[in-house]
């Protein structure tokens, strides 16, 4: 039997895009756990039974594992501003993962400075 189409299209994108928008609030004005620093939330994974949410989020400073650690420890409280501000059925079990992406590209492009200047010292 195939699976039941969503009556809106790309739904889950919308719902992923709308929680990503109001954690970013909720962490900025109202979590008060210090372990929490500069956090910018990347991205939102919902999955399709909205049921769970994977958070990416990067830092500015402070300790990746700390943070994730106090995030996860106030997922409960932010569910609860979520549930307050969503209007849907079920609001996902959150879970944050650091995302290691900004540190990637800033890496990459040191490697692609130190290249371009090894080749223009060969030239």
């Amino acid at each position: 039997m195939p699976a039941k189409k969503s009556s809106t299209p790309n739904r889950g994108f919308k719902v992923a895009d709308q929680i990503q928008r109001d954690l970013s609030e909720l962490i900025a004005r109202e979590l008060k756990d210090p372990r929490v620093g500069l956090v910018t939330i990347q991205a939102v994974e919902v999955t399709p039974d909205y049921a769970h949410a994977k958070v990416f989020f990067s830092l500015l400073t402070g300790d990746p594992a700390e943070t994730t650690q106090g995030l996860n420890a106030a997922a409960g409280f932010l569910r609860t501003g979520l549930f307050k501000r969503l209007h849907i059925h079920t609001v996902p079990t959150l879970h944050f993962v650091f995302d290691r992406t900004t540190e990637r590209a800033a890496d990459m492009n040191a490697l692609i400075a130190r290249a371009v200047s090894s080749r223009a010292k060969d030239d």
